[in-house]
């Protein structure tokens, strides 16, 4: 019962973080979209009123008319909009998301034991909760840095991007040497999704919130405010994409466990902002397709990385007095079977990927992956092959599974 309320709260939990990211999302990109597309007044009385664009716009069967102030509107409503509590939704439920189930099963999930690194591979699950958390934390520390002591008044924000992109690379090739590879390209992708929390939470409505203040008290806003507020929204549209990818990845294995996934995840950062920059500035009037296409050329050079390597089955000679005599064929070694395969799988795998897991925690088998049939472990060969042969699975190893056999699971065609 205990796993099977977990797993509900799972759901829940991962239903919540879509609403609200969806809702977060869709508005950011809408209110780029607007501030990207707007144009000078053409009225003499909207100039008056301090207006400083405007766009015309037609959804739903109705007229929009939207209007910008630059920065001190004639009278502010009682009823003014304000947009952050998707923006902190988001976050608290992708990190409750993360607690209950990587943190709540640290050893598995988060410690690679096959990094280069001693002390990662040998950290204990508190020991990787706790560096999980600093990783998180320190993320926002070294880009809220960046963004103040390069670009304070925004008019470095050139050099600050090439900056930041750096830091991204950084993130990315840490994370994958210090955390086991789905968490590692989720943590990355929970580095830049609490930048962009953050963004909102101590930059973007501190900052209008002083606006307002001042607008209330009849004096003028500091137009430093707006312009810093603006340059974080842009920061957290050109994170949005990437954040998606990251967020999607664990469930394509030949993403984190290949051997260089900290590549593979920084040209998918990369695209993902390139694509969307193409947006950015199609709102604005400009077309510029070498954005996406450099984006596309990005995702092909995955395609290319990531794809799986053909071996032969390994060949042994047939010894005649403890060498192999001259002339002697050199046979193939027995071709892998479904059956021995199989046998692995029942031994090493089924406690948790089965209709109803006997390993204590799992209420039912991870990403519905079922391989307690000879049909089931076929139908997900390519998939097993890879997460066996990086080591990922079995999760900690905690079921023994040997080199051997690893290695005969390695050399099984899939057939």
């Amino acid at each position: 019962m205990e796993a099977y309320l977990l797993e509900f709260g799972n759901l829940l939990l991962r239903w919540l973080h879509v609403i609200a990211a969806v809702a977060w999302i869709g508005e950011s990109i809408y209110f780029v979209m607007l501030d990207n597309g707007l144009k000078p007044p053409k009225s003499e009385e909207c100039k008056k009123k301090g207006v400083f664009g405007e766009m015309w716009a037609v959804h739903g069967g109705g007229f929009y008319h939207n209007q910008k102030y630059a920065t001190s509107p004639e009278k502010l409503p009682d009823d003014l909009h304000w947009s952050f509590w998707k923006s902190y939704t988001t976050w608290l439920s992708g990190f409750a998301l993360f607690a209950l189930l990587y943190m709540t099963k640290p050893s598995f999930y988060l410690v690679n034991p096959n990094s280069p690194w001693e002390w990662a591979a040998g950290m204990t699950g508190w020991q990787a909760n706790v560096v999980a958390l600093v990783f998180l934390a320190s993320g926002w520390i070294v880009y809220n840095e960046l963004c103040k002591r390069i670009s304070p008044n925004m008019e470095r924000d050139g050099v600050l991007s090439i900056a930041v992109a750096v830091m991204m690379v950084a993130v990315a090739y840490l994370s994958s040497h210090i955390f086991s590879g789905r968490a590692a390209f989720l943590i990355t992708g929970a580095v830049m999704a609490t930048a962009m929390s953050a963004n909102v939470f101590f930059w973007i409505i501190p900052g209008q919130r002083r606006m307002v203040k001042a607008l209330q008290a009849g004096e003028t806003p500091n137009p430093i405010d707006g312009k810093r507020g603006k340059q974080r929204s842009v920061h957290n549209t050109y994170f949005t994409l990437p954040v998606l990818l990251l967020m999607l990845s664990n469930h394509y294995s030949f993403t984190y466990n290949h051997p260089q996934a900290w590549v593979i995840m920084t040209l998918f950062i990369f695209a993902g902002a390139l694509i969307r920059q193409y947006f950015v500035l199609m709102h604005s009037g400009q077309h510029k397709p070498a954005y996406p296409a450099v984006g596309v050329l990005l995702i092909l050079a995955v395609v290319w990385i990531a794809a799986p390597v053909s071996r032969a089955p390994a060949a042994v000679s047939a010894p005649v007095s403890g060498e192999v005599a001259e002339g002697a064929e050199v046979q193939a070694a027995p071709e892998v079977t479904l059956a021995q395969v199989q046998g692995i799988m029942e031994a090493r795998c089924v406690q948790c990927h089965a209709a109803q897991p006997t390993q204590p925690g799992f209420a039912s088998a991870p990403a519905g992956m079922m391989l307690e049939t000879e049909q089931q472990t076929q139908i997900l060969a390519n998939q097993v092959k890879q997460v066996v042969a990086s080591g990922y699975m079995p999760l900690g190893n905690m079921t023994q599974m040997t080199d051997e056999e690893r290695a005969l699971i390695a050399a099984w065609s899939g057939n």
